[in-house]
């Protein structure tokens, strides 16, 4: 028995430095991630397993007409890493090997030739029950345990004569089962850090892809273009270990750092094939061959590559491009930080697409307010100044005056913010233009704080003016009075429209600012809309029938220097 057990250590500390080695190679990480997982790969490491399993059968103690070995644990191995084909592949090898080639223990030998198979499907159908699994060493512990225990009893089932069976079984039971068990766990300690590593390596990577997102979105929002892509790719060189970062549009290299930035010059044509494949399909693509990345420049060194499509609306528009200059240098980790990074530049070049859209409706709209001098108005107020230049010629021409002033603010260029000083002359002349039609309807009284120096969105508060004499007053019985007042409160100005003219029920008034635009116009949704969208502030509106209607806004304080 001692020097049984002598044996099965002997094997189980080669195992272990096998599984110390090999834990370390590059190909064998990748594939214990998955990340090669073709059927050739499979087959290779199914045929791989079944020769250790043959290795250790020629290595094992002859017996009491069997032999004692390690056998089953690299083909229990083969099933919880690889899977159900690669478990049953390397099952079948070591196990008709040991059925029909091997020369010796003929008592065992198609018993264990079964139980190898045996052994083979169990480890690959346990293998996604230990993948969810946080420590896998200790659960493929007790499933060597629970292996070993079925070839034991296929031992005493099918080998003859049963006396001589029990007797070996008698024998090998105990140092066979608990070491080959003891071995199966060790060898997935050592793959459990595999995992953990990759896992470690996914956490930092997306810790990344948000770093790297947060410092470039303020480029991509304006757009794929040569400077937001040098941007972009001085960002990603500099926080990552990359030999090389590009940015190509859909015809060329818009930025190239690093390695091959000799020939992959901003401006160029696309160098790569790869590049072509990924515009072509929006699919991601990689290489890891400098045959692969496809790249026919004589001196080029770029031998494994990730290309992530940028898309905006579906439709790819350029691609990320990350390189390494070592061939199958492209991990897991690697992949799902750039897959990250395209995900996250798309949905930025998408917010970009949509905010310069809504910035050029927004000017669409303001200037469509400058312009709206309606005909109707227009007339109006060319029949009040004729009237009065008989009768008094003096303020005829002040109103013709003031007309100008309404007329040249509709043609000025359009600027994102006025003085608060120009917004209100505007008022005051669209006002006494008013006043003039309607000299014993319209009263005005405006108040507003001593040095407000603020800048405003130009047409922020005429609209609401307009809307109060058109829709309050000129529709009430009698004389009206409008009230405009602005004042600071805190760090806050307040404007509030009020007047006592018909009013509106409490239904129709959020409809009055949405979608009735014969009555109102755009003008209350445009003020509304940039309110929400500048300063995210709600235009407040209560009203009444025959009652009249309060309109209240705030805006943060800022004085012109700080414009």
């Amino acid at each position: 028995m001692l020097a049984l057990s002598i044996g099965f250590l002997e094997r189980l500390g080669l195992i272990v430095v096998f599984a110390l080695l090999i834990s370390r190679a590059v190909f064998f990480k990748k594939y214990v991630t998955g990340e090669t997982d073709s059927w050739w790969v499979k087959i290779l490491y199914g045929v791989f397993w079944g020769l250790l399993g043959v290795l250790m059968t020629l290595m094992g103690t002859p017996i009491s007409g069997g032999v004692a070995n390690s056998r089953t644990i690299p083909v229990l191995l083969s099933g919880i890493i690889g899977g159900p084909f690669v478990g049953t592949l390397s099952g079948v090898i070591a196990g008709l090997h040991r059925m029909l080639i091997f020369d010796g223990g003929d008592l065992t030998a198609f018993s264990c030739g079964v139980s190898t198979i045996v052994a083979g499907i169990i480890g690959g159908y346990s293998k996604k029950r230990l993948d969810a699994k946080p420590r896998r060493y200790y659960d493929g512990f007790f499933i060597g345990i629970l292996v070993e225990v079925i070839q034991m009893g296929l031992i005493l089932l099918l080998a003859s004569p049963f006396d001589e069976a029990f007797a070996l079984v008698k024998i090998i039971f105990l140092p066979m089962t608990f070491l080959n068990a003891l071995g199966v766990g060790m060898f997935l300690y050592f793959i459990q850090q595999i995992y953990d590593e990759n896992e470690n390596a996914s956490a930092r990577m997306a810790h990344l892809s948000l770093q790297i997102a947060n410092l470039s979105v303020s480029y991509l929002r304006k757009g794929l273009s040569q400077a937001s892509a040098k941007a972009v790719s001085e960002i990603i060189f500099k926080l990552t270990q990359y030999d090389a970062v590009a940015i190509t549009d859909t015809d060329v290299i818009l930025a190239h750092l690093g390695a091959g930035e000799d020939h992959h010059q901003s401006g160029s044509p696309i160098w790569t094939q790869k590049t072509r494949d990924a515009l072509q399909t929006g699919l991601i693509q990689q290489a890891q061959s400098l045959k692969e990345v496809g790249c026919n420049h004589e001196s080029c060194q770029l031998s494994s590559v990730i290309v992530v499509p940028l898309k905006v609306n579906e439709r790819p528009i350029g691609t990320l491009k990350v390189y390494k200059t070592k061939p199958n240098a492209i991990n897991k980790p690697d992949i799902e930080l750039v897959k990250g990074l395209g995900t996250l530049f798309s949905t930025q070049l998408e917010l970009g697409v949509i905010e310069k859209q809504k910035e050029m409706r927004a000017k669409a709209e303001l200037v469509a307010l400058r312009a709206q001098i309606k005909p109707h108005f227009l007339f109006n107020a060319l029949n009040a100044i004729m009237s009065l230049t008989r009768t008094d010629p003096d303020k005829a021409r002040t109103l013709l005056q003031e007309l100008s002033v309404v007329l040249r603010n509709g043609f000025k260029n359009s600027e994102p913010f006025i003085s608060l000083e120009d917004e209100l002359r505007f008022i005051d002349a669209y006002l006494n233009i008013e006043k003039a039609r309607f000299p014993d309807k319209l009263n005005v009284e405006m108040t507003v704080e001593d040095a407000l120096t603020l800048k405003l969105p130009p047409l922020i508060l005429q609209p609401l003016v307009e809307n109060a004499v058109k829709h309050g007053i000129q529709k009430k019985q009698g004389p009206g009075h409008l009230r405009v007042e602005i004042k600071r409160e805190g760090e806050e100005v307040l404007f509030t429209i009020s007047d006592d003219g018909v009013g509106m029920p409490e239904v129709p008034v959020k409809a009055t600012i949405e979608t009735d635009y014969e009555s109102s116009g755009i003008g209350l949704l445009n003020v509304k809309e940039r309110l929400l969208s500048i300063y995210r502030r709600e235009l407040s509106i209560i009203s009444a029938p025959n009652e009249g209607t309060l309109i209240k806004f705030s805006i943060p304080y800022q004085r012109i220097e700080e414009n």
